[in-house]
């Protein structure tokens, strides 16, 4: 049975997230010991921090079966500034799109609405998101919520 895991995209602290990711998915201590070749207070070490090196946090991705690096993507397109930076059509580094919402996200922003912590204003504003596609969630989330 799956439960709901609260994240806080504003402050991550990777270490509660994968405990939280541990409990929900009941995997034994056992195998996660074996998996890391590594005792127990190493993983509870893990645990409490709010920071991992990235090639430990793809190795909990892996055994999870989660992406953890998700939550920091989540991060980036609610909390960092839209670039005013011109990309060059040479530039050798990927370019990735700000404007990808995950099921996440969206449900992060209604929630902001819905409990008014934020008008729609402002999160058009705070978040440039465009006002049709935020009123186009509102309008689903609305009639999902009604059917229930």
């Amino acid at each position: 049975m799956s439960s709901k895991i609260d994240i806080d995209f504003k402050n991550i602290h990777i270490g509660d997230i994968i405990r939280q990711v541990v409990e929900d998915r009941a995997i034994n201590p056992n195998r996660i010991t074996s998996f890391f070749k590594t005792s127990d207070d190493e993983i509870f070490e893990m645990y409490k921090s709010d920071s991992l090196p990235s090639h430990i946090i793809l190795r909990w991705c892996k055994l999870l079966e989660y992406d953890l690096f998700r939550l920091y993507t989540q991060h980036l397109i609610l909390y960092s500034p839209q670039s005013l930076r011109k990309t060059k059509e040479n530039e050798p580094l990927p370019e990735f799109r700000k404007n990808i919402y995950t099921a996440e996200i969206i449900n992060f922003i209604i929630e902001l609405i819905r409990t008014g912590e934020k008008t729609r204003q402002q999160v058009i504003e705070d978040y440039d998101i465009p006002k049709t596609t935020l009123y186009n969630w509102l309008s689903k989330y609305n009639r999902k919520t009604e059917q229930r």
